[in-house]
């Protein structure tokens, strides 16, 4: 009895880390690969790997923009790249958000690897295809 309950944690064990999901976190701040379309193995991350004090359910990218210059900073964009959870109605879709200043487009999805560096063109052409279809009508 004893050596099938020991099987069965060892069994829980691994299925828990084969369902952990892997994403790329960087940032282009401060490292300019994450801009590539491509990106480099060494950015994937096992996002079980991180101690936040939550489950990582999906990836994230977000593209970030400042439009005017902030406390001597030029404006600027940047990518950032990771590991989220959301359990809300923006699981696995991609939305918007602007404010003083800047605005910023944020995708998440749920399968590993999934934050490269073609979540957003499919959204923009997703984006504009409903547009083109509303103004030809």
């Amino acid at each position: 009895m004893e050596g099938s309950a020991f099987i069965l944690v060892i069994f829980c064990g691994l299925f828990k880390y084969g369902s952990a999901i892997i994403c790329y976190e960087c940032n282009s701040a401060t490292n300019p690969l994450c801009e590539e379309k491509v990106l480099p193995d060494s950015l994937k991350r096992n996002c079980s790997d991180l101690d936040r004090g939550v489950t990582h359910t999906l990836c994230r990218k977000i593209i970030q923009y400042v439009d005017y210059g902030i406390n001597g900073q030029r404006p600027s964009s940047r990518v950032v790249r990771t590991c989220g959870w959301d359990e809300t109605k923006y699981k696995g879709t991609c939305y918007h958000r602007s404010g003083y200043g800047g605005r910023q487009e944020v995708c998440t999805c749920t399968k590993d690897l999934c934050n490269d560096g073609h979540v957003t063109h499919v959204s923009t052409a997703i984006l504009l295809t409903t547009i083109s279809v509303f103004i030809l009508k």
